[in-house]
């Protein structure tokens, strides 16, 4: 799978397909990346520069980019789509107050120090700029090339808070039950050979499904999955 198709699978899993144990979690995460963008970009008047902070192979660019002017892809060397690499300091190389929007989809747990990174975007964000932020609050070990945190719904927003920024949009994706089943998915998972894991997840993710539907949106704001915010530059 090249890096456009494994870009389309995240935005688009089959619960036949290669994403069949993740089915619900990316799609869950995709409707709220297209919520964000239309509540806080889509409708914006001026000519927007987005930087993609750590972006992988920008899964969520064919969503983003019709609706802003720039979008840099900023991340390590190794990433070679990369448009910006980042200094081995971790220093983005943008002057300050260059962006209107910093992207961070599924990064921060990744990095080595949060505080940093997020000043880091502080940086580089205008005067009211737009940080638009996911992370995990539950989920597996997943290095990329590193994966050092898990954040609950208040650490997260004190950490994020604590470096500049005034949080106006905050929610929770998956509830505590239907992540119960995913980490129970996934714990059982890798015991199975390959070609049994696509039924384990034909079995599994209706579940989850349901649970989650059963779940409230401020029971999910507290304690789920993943998190995603958007915070304004103060």
């Amino acid at each position: 799978m090249n890096e456009r198709e494994a870009g389309f699978e995240r935005l688009y899993p089959s619960i036949f397909g290669k994403m069949a144990t993740r089915y619900y979690y990316l799609r869950q995460l995709r409707q709220k990346i297209e919520e964000v963008t239309h509540l806080f970009i889509a409708n914006n008047s001026h000519k927007l520069i987005l930087a993609d902070y750590g972006c992988g192979n920008k899964p969520y660019e064919v969503i983003i980019k019709p609706f802003v002017e720039k979008y840099i892809g900023v991340d390590l060397p190794e990433n070679t789509i990369a448009d910006i690499h980042i200094s081995p300091e971790g220093r983005i190389d943008l002057s300050d107050n260059a962006l209107d929007i910093v992207l961070s989809t599924q990064v921060l747990e990744h990095v080595v120090n949060p505080t940093s990174y997020l000043a880091e975007a502080q940086r580089v964000l205008k005067k009211d700029g737009k940080l638009i932020l996911s992370t995990h609050g539950y989920w597996m070990f997943h290095p990329d090339p590193t994966d050092f945190w898990r954040w609950t719904s208040t650490g997260l927003q004190k950490v994020v808070s604590e470096s500049g920024f005034e949080i106006i949009y905050f929610r929770g994706i998956i509830g505590r039950s239907a992540m119960g089943l995913q980490l129970f998915q996934d714990g059982i998972m890798f015991k199975l050979p390959k070609f049994l894991r696509p039924v384990l997840a034909l079995l599994v993710q209706p579940l989850i499904i349901f649970f989650d539907k059963t779940t409230a949106q401020a029971t999910r704001n507290k304690d789920a999955c993943t998190f995603i915010l958007v915070a304004k530059k103060k």
